[in-house]
């Protein structure tokens, strides 16, 4: 099995500096699997690696997308998977990183491929959820589908509407075809993944610091000037946090403050709801720290280096350059 390894934690915990070190210390390339960072011109809300940061190994699976693109966790898989062999083939070292839990699950242990998405279905659910509420859509899937509405959160519209989509399509539930076309994991690779937890206080103060640097350097340049080139504001990418507020500041619905307020609050939420994701994936291994702390690089170092000795395939058999 040939070494993998993967970054999981909470916004601002450090994850892309930790990829960094590992990168050039296990002779690595950093894919990354941050939903935002695929996009072109979105920068500085996304945190996104420096010019300077990609010069230094290798990044994949950045600016690949303009704005108004979609892409689907589907279609991430595909295009993560093919990258993986490449870089294997190169007998150089894989290192996942980012914040997008889905994109992650999919590249390692596979996506539900499930019935064909309904357009008219959708745009229904999509209707009565901006109408009636987010509760009574889950409520309509209770009826539809208890089973599915047990493990689907209200707040995740997008998973209560495909699950309504796929009953309401197929007459089955969307727990009946899971178990009928499981998952299909990636071959050929042993995944390393580890979890950065840092100390809540700490890590919110983080938050902070990063969103209101981002509204100094030029956040709301940065998303005018997207505008002016011809993409609409109902655009996918402007739905992100950071992106949504420039938008109602733009159009005057809320001042600078509450939109520096309202990015904050949002993002400390975000990071909430991240590190309830990847909690919830029992291949973690969990540190608590930042990972930009020199001490928290250099144990992970250790770790990773130990573990796949331990699993009989040591990074350096993989990676010459080590």
């Amino acid at each position: 099995m040939y070494p993998a390894i993967a970054i999981a934690g909470p916004t601002a915990s450090g994850k892309s500096n930790l990829a960094l070190y590992l990168a050039e210390r296990f002779d690595g390339e950093i894919v990354n699997y941050d939903s935002l960072q695929l996009f072109r011109h979105l920068n500085i809300g996304t945190a996104k690696p420096s010019a300077a940061d990609q010069s230094r190994v290798p990044h994949h699976l950045i600016d690949i997308l303009e704005p108004d693109e979609d892409f689907s966790a589907g279609q991430y898989q595909w295009r993560a998977r093919e990258v993986l062999n490449d870089i294997r083939k190169r007998k150089r070292v894989p290192i996942l990183v980012g914040g997008t839990g889905l994109y992650l699950r999919a590249v390692i242990e596979g996506l539900f491929d499930g019935p064909q998405r309904s357009i008219y279905w959708r745009a229904r659910m999509e209707i009565i959820a901006r109408e009636k509420g987010r509760e009574y859509l889950h409520s309509l899937l209770e009826r539809l589908d208890p089973s599915s509405a047990a493990r689907i959160a209200p707040r995740d519209l997008p998973k209560v509407i495909r699950a309504i989509e796929v009953r309401l399509t197929t007459g089955r539930s969307l727990s009946s075809h899971l178990d009928a076309a499981p998952r299909r994991p990636i071959q050929g690779f042993k995944f390393n993944v580890v979890g950065l937890d840092p100390p809540r206080e700490a890590l919110y103060e983080r938050i902070e610091v990063r969103v209101r640097q981002m509204w100094e350097v030029g956040l709301v340049e940065e998303v005018t000037q997207i505008l002016e080139s011809g993409v609409a504001p109902e655009a996918n990418a402007f739905r992100a946090i950071g992106y949504r507020q420039v938008l109602e500041y733009i159009d005057g619905a809320i001042s600078l403050d509450e939109a520096i307020m309202l990015t904050g609050r949002e993002t400390r939420r975000y990071a909430k709801r991240q590190l309830t994701w990847f909690k919830k994936q029992h291949s973690l291994t969990w540190f608590d720290g930042f990972g930009s702390e020199d001490e928290m690089k250099e144990r992970i170092h250790q770790f990773i280096d130990h573990a796949f000795g331990n699993s009989g395939q040591s990074l350096n058999s993989a990676s010459p350059g080590i």
